[in-house]
């Protein structure tokens, strides 16, 4: 998603959820202060300001996030705004042709709530409704919590991906087949692989994946069928989308970019769910998919897949979800949804903060045990 991809307009804009803000969000970290933070909080929190604001820590990869420390007012406090937070924006300097920002907002300002799973909380999430999809969220910071933050290498038993697939499966039971989140009840969602993020994310990530095919180290793990022949890859991606968008199966919210580092982990193991950047109106299979072959060592995987999808399954159906399909379907799924992690995973840059390498090898193995790429018409 480089600076010369071209413009992709935020097409299901909603208006700002505080219209007596009338300046733009901020584009960069320059003029973001304790002046900047009491007015801003102020639209939804009256009267709080920010007495001090002092940076505690700031990673800038393919999105901003910002530690801060704040000394709030009275009414600060009296809101129950905490001293330690973290914003989150595009401030980095890439991705700024796209709407994950804005999107992300939109999830935290209006569908949070509704996850019965723990989400991070959020004291504040804002868009502009201009097309710029330019958004931010302020939310906790999390390291109170005692917890940490996954990362996609993170080696844990079979034992805890099992119990968190439970949690998984009750993030997609939070709204399965809810008219909540319906295209007229929920306009600003998007529909999986029916969004230009989705449906032509490979071409979009295309200098990166050609970027990882000059690295010796990748080329040893890949398939050679695949690095012969590059543009496989994108027709068995587009061939996945074309399925996904010819099913009559039910929707539910999918967090989209569902690996370990998206996560944080309770002191009790319980899985919190983030980044919502890729939240989709979609079917399952691309969160159980991508979390289970990252999270799981090739051997894992093997003696152990399919008991996890049925346990998966089972705990899907206890949320009262009604018209899940049967294994076998759901398995089917999961054999061409590897496509998804492959494709996403061949264009990650390690700058960005997870270790591909590691997961490129489980996803591209993957492949090759359940026959993907054939499924795919390769």
């Amino acid at each position: 998603m480089s600076e010369t991809t071209d413009q992709i307009i935020d097409t299901n804009c909603v208006p700002r959820p505080y219209p007596a803000r009338t300046e733009k969000l901020p584009t960069t970290m320059d003029n973001v202060n304790a002046e900047w933070l009491s007015k801003t909080m102020s639209y939804k929190y009256p009267g709080v300001v920010a007495n001090s604001m002092e940076t505690v820590e700031l990673l800038n990869s393919h999105t901003t996030k910002w530690r801060i420390k704040v000394d709030w007012n009275e009414a600060g406090k009296a809101a129950g705004l905490p001293e330690h937070l973290c914003i989150k924006a595009n401030w980095s300097g890439m991705f700024s042709n796209v709407d994950i920002h804005a999107l992300e907002a939109r999830f935290y300002h209006f569908m949070a709530h509704e996850m019965k799973v723990p989400t991070a909380t959020c004291y504040y999430a804002d868009w502009d409704d201009d097309g710029s999809a330019h958004g931010l969220i302020i939310l906790e910071d999390l390291k109170q919590r005692g917890g940490k933050f996954g990362h996609s290498t993170q080696n844990n038993s079979v034992d805890l991906i099992a119990e968190n697939l439970d949690g998984l499966a009750k993030l997609h039971g939070s709204l399965w087949d809810s008219d909540k989140i319906s295209v007229a009840n929920a306009p600003w969602l998007q529909t999986q692989m029916d969004t230009p993020i989705d449906s032509d994310q490979v071409r979009i990530m295309w200098t990166w994946l050609e970027e990882n095919l000059k690295d010796p180290n990748f080329c040893a793990i890949a398939p050679k069928h695949y690095v012969n022949d590059p543009r496989s890859l994108e027709r068995a991606y587009d061939r996945l989308g074309e399925i996904e968008r010819s099913l009559k199966a039910p929707y539910c919210i999918v967090l989209g970019d569902c690996h370990q580092g998206n996560t944080y982990i309770l002191p009790n193991g319980e899985r919190l769910w983030l980044d919502w950047q890729l939240v989709r109106r979609g079917r399952p299979w691309r969160d159980l998919t991508y979390f289970t072959v990252g999270a799981l060592t090739i051997d894992e995987r093997r003696a152990h897949h399919k008991d996890l999808v049925k346990q998966y399954r089972s705990h899907l159906i206890a949320t009262g979800a009604q018209g899940v399909p049967s294994f076998d379907e759901i398995w089917d799924q999961v054999r061409i949804w590897v496509m998804y992690g492959i494709q996403a995973w061949a264009a990650n840059m390690d700058s960005w903060g997870q270790n591909g390498l590691p997961m490129n090898e489980r996803f591209f193995c993957a492949a090759e045990d359940y026959g993907t790429w054939k499924l795919l018409g390769e």
